[in-house]
């Protein structure tokens, strides 16, 4: 059964990012799918996307770093050189696992597609 998981990893402090809010959308139609906070590890308690509601197309995942960083007391400029942080990836194979995961910091980020 294919889904769509991510886990985010604050970087300058080298620690999960727990407590980041997060939306996932259907790209093209700019519709929300699925909203969820990170847990203590960085990660959300399930998938975003799984099952029937797995289909083919693109899709963004909005990470809302800036408030993040204001929650935990990070003194940043306004505005935020990153605030709202969207990955947007393809899903090919519905039977697939599309692990998304956000390396961040208050200057840069990064991701890939894990396992």
């Amino acid at each position: 059964m294919g889904r769509v998981t991510t886990h985010v990893l604050d970087t300058a402090r080298g620690c999960p990012a727990a407590g980041m809010r997060l939306r996932l959308f259907d790209a093209r139609q700019r519709i929300e799918i699925a909203a969820a906070v990170t847990n203590g590890d960085g990660r959300c308690d399930g998938p975003l996307l799984e099952g029937a509601a797995m289909r083919a197309g693109a899709y963004e995942i909005l990470f809302e770093a800036g408030a993040y960083f204001d929650r935990i007391g990070i003194d940043l400029p306004e505005p935020k050189f990153l605030d709202e942080v969207v990955i947007r990836f393809g899903i090919a194979d519905r039977d697939g696992h599309y692990h998304v995961p956000l390396l961040i910091s208050p200057y840069g980020y990064s991701t890939y597609r894990g396992s």
